[in-house]
């Protein structure tokens, strides 16, 4: 496992809500749902994703856009136009003075909008996050990143699955989103204006790329620094240098961030111990995963559970 793919894990889809929208110009949806994450494909037509109190972005057929939450943002055929629809939290559709939307907008399985031939096609995917792993994805993401058609063959295969019911259609939508959303990142980070993290970078070296992917696959084991030089081949002087120097903070640092952060999250689940938890993130004890989250988040693992 490498650092994107241990983020990624995190936000896995699982009965993630997912929408097939379509309208004819004028148009404009505004989004106020307040979801973490959120994945929009246009599948036909073109639009217009326009943030709160941002500059405007044009979208084509066949872009991918990534919108971090909480904050609103509105879709429409033009920024000029205004809203016809508002989506709430629990995927409820207002008008903009607040009365619902009449039956007339379902049109079908994850089928939504005001005309069933309308020219503009919309695939909208929504995450809902709740975790460490996640806070640490949606850190490193801008509040909304648009990956051109050119790059992703996955849209057209997501657009003939979202309106399928068969058995078994809620994981095979999943699977998708998540393979799109990992698409959509890749290329988004391989982009020079992403500014990609440190983390990121660094895969591409040898040694430091080596050792990230042994670190997140295995974070349990007791590595050492002398240990994880060895199994990447260099010496230990040079893979601190070298791993410092790429991502920013020793190689323990980082491990001991890692092993936290999913701890953080194993830590939700009610019938996790804290000594089982301990265990599975690299710690022999119980006390000795409390110390190490008291020192590092200021509060025990008992605390962090019962805030969560």
């Amino acid at each position: 496992m490498d650092a994107l793919a241990g983020l990624l894990d995190g936000p896995r889809a699982r009965g993630a809500f997912l929408m097939r929208t379509v309208l004819d110009p004028p148009w404009s949806v505004r989004i106020e749902d307040r979801a973490p994450l959120c994945v929009v494909a246009l599948v036909r037509g073109d639009g217009w994703l326009v943030p709160d109190g941002g500059v405007p972005v044009p979208l084509h057929a066949g872009d991918v856009a990534v919108l971090r939450g909480p904050d609103p943002y509105t879709l429409a055929d033009d920024p000029a136009t205004p809203v016809q629809a508002v989506i709430h939290p629990g995927e409820i559709s207002t008008t903009p003075d607040g009365a619902e939307l009449c039956e007339q907008w379902g049109l079908g399985v994850r089928t939504w909008g005001a005309n069933a031939d309308g020219s503009v096609v919309m695939l909208s995917g929504t995450y809902q996050l709740d975790g460490e792993v996640s806070r640490r994805l949606l850190s490193v993401l801008p509040a909304h990143l648009v990956v051109p058609r050119s790059e992703l063959p996955l849209v057209p295969l997501l657009a003939a699955e979202i309106t399928r019911d068969e058995p078994g259609q809620e994981a095979v939508l999943d699977r998708l989103l998540d393979l799109l959303l990992i698409s959509v990142l890749r290329s988004w980070f391989c982009r020079p204006e992403a500014d990609a993290p440190t983390w990121y970078s660094a895969h591409a070296d040898p040694v430091v790329g080596r050792a990230l992917r042994l670190l997140h696959g295995d974070p349990s084991r007791p590595w050492t620094v002398g240990s994880l030089a060895e199994a990447v081949g260099v010496s230990r002087a040079a893979l601190a240098r070298r791993f410092t120097e790429l991502v920013g903070e020793p190689p323990m640092a980082y491990l001991t961030d890692w092993r936290l952060t999913l701890a953080a999250d194993l830590l939700r689940e009610p019938s996790a111990t804290v000594a089982a938890v301990a265990r599975r993130v690299g710690y022999s004890t119980a006390f000795a995963l409390s110390t190490a989250f008291k020192r590092e988040r200021g509060i025990s693992p008992s605390e962090h559970r019962a805030n969560a």
